[in-house]
């Protein structure tokens, strides 16, 4: 019985990721005519929610990496949940323009150990 919530559950996620990632690309299509109202470049808040584990800390800082060269991991905040399952991290992106932030979020939420990024 259990492995059916489980199932269930992770069939959940994943329907709300998608479903994010559906909304995400709808709303960077409305958005690619009209200016942002963030002055570029920037220093720029991202949070991330997935499992505690090294894991997830390792393809958030290799995801931001590659985005952000100027990334610095040891400025990366983190909250763990009460029950120790799950960790928020903060990163602070240098961001140099809107296509750049759409391309870090796009790359979190398609990541398969993150639950949302914010």
């Amino acid at each position: 019985m259990s492995s059916k919530k489980t199932s269930s559950k992770n069939l959940s996620v994943l329907c709300s990721k998608q479903e994010a990632s559906k909304n995400l690309n709808t709303d960077l299509n409305k958005e690619t005519e009209e200016e942002s109202l963030i002055e570029f470049p920037c220093e720029f808040p991202v949070k991330v929610m997935g499992p505690a584990l090294p894991e997830f800390h390792t393809a958030i800082a290799k995801i931001a990496k590659t985005h952000d060269t100027e990334f610095d991991e040891s400025q990366t905040t983190q909250n763990v949940s009460k029950t120790g399952k799950y960790v928020s991290l903060t990163l602070n992106i240098h961001a140099k323009d809107k296509p750049q932030l759409d391309a870090i979020y796009k790359d979190f939420t398609k990541h398969e150990l993150v639950l949302w990024a914010l």
